[in-house]
């Protein structure tokens, strides 16, 4: 990121799904700061090529590519449990499951996916993409994940393993799909941001049966469900015990060869 002495703007990459709007509460209407929606897998690019100064990055692209990106705020995307929105949907029960097809926008999610196979089933899944084009032969099982959880529905694909679900059954953790991360290493512009952002955070959590009517229905989700999601479902704070389930995360993702790199989880 580049000093400015005369004033400071912000570029942040943000989620575009319904589960981001906790915590960007009240952003849009910050001087210093520009949001830029992303869906999740392409916020890395951006922050790699310098787009944006921060972004809600999926937590498996902290470890790829030889990054060296610091978390920046305490303000997540995870769950305790069931998600809602991160599941695969097969014709087949999960422990048959062989080959998946993969929606495009997510990268934490196929990891997890990799990693709850290998552990519990000691299965090496064959990932592919999913267009949506494919037929019912080719598709055994699709991992969707975001707001089209909700909004498409596959009919011959009746069976749903949620992953949050999965992953807490596993290790009794939390999970942390997302974190705010910058590759700017000036500790006073870091920590000034991050305060701006859980402060943004604990807004958007007290008020988060209002986003959920006020920003539901426009991307089709029933009123009542949006509510359930994003108070019951969702969690927003990196806490010790979020913390613990990312170094468990990681320590598997290495173990199955899903990263290679050795560098650790930097908090800024």
């Amino acid at each position: 990121m580049q000093a400015n002495t005369t004033h400071r703007r912000w570029r942040l990459g943000v989620v575009s799904y319904l589960n981001s709007r906790p915590l960007i509460a009240g952003l849009d209407r910050h001087d210093d700061l520009e949001l830029i929606l992303e869906v999740p897998a392409k916020l890395p690019a951006l922050l790699d090529a310098g787009e944006v100064d921060a972004a809600l990055v999926p937590v498996i692209d902290l470890f790829r590519h030889r990054r060296e990106w610091n978390i920046v705020s305490d303000a997540c995307i995870g769950c305790d449990g069931e998600t809602l929105t991160v599941r695969i949907f097969s014709r087949i029960p999960a422990s048959e499951i062989r080959r998946l097809h993969v929606d495009g926008d997510s990268h934490t999610s196929v990891a997890l996916a990799s990693i709850l196979w290998a552990e519990m089933y000691d299965r090496k899944l064959e990932i592919l993409p999913y267009t949506g084009g494919e037929s019912l032969d080719e598709c055994e099982a699709v991992l969707l994940i975001g707001d089209k959880v909700v909004t498409n529905t596959l009919m011959d694909h009746d069976i749903e393993t949620d992953l949050g679900s999965a992953w807490k059954s596993l290790t009794s953790l939390p999970f942390v799909f997302a974190v705010w991360a910058t590759r700017d290493l000036d500790s006073e512009k870091t920590a000034a941001l991050g305060a701006i952002l859980s402060r943004a955070r604990d807004a958007g959590v007290e008020s988060a049966e209002l986003i959920a009517a006020d920003f539901g229905p426009g991307l089709n989700w029933p009123v009542t469900l949006a509510k359930r999601y994003l108070t019951k479902r969702l969690k927003f704070t990196l806490g010790p015990r979020q913390r613990q389930a990312m170094t468990r995360f990681l320590d598997l993702a290495r173990k199955h060869e899903l990263v290679e790199s050795t560098r650790g989880i930097v908090y800024a």
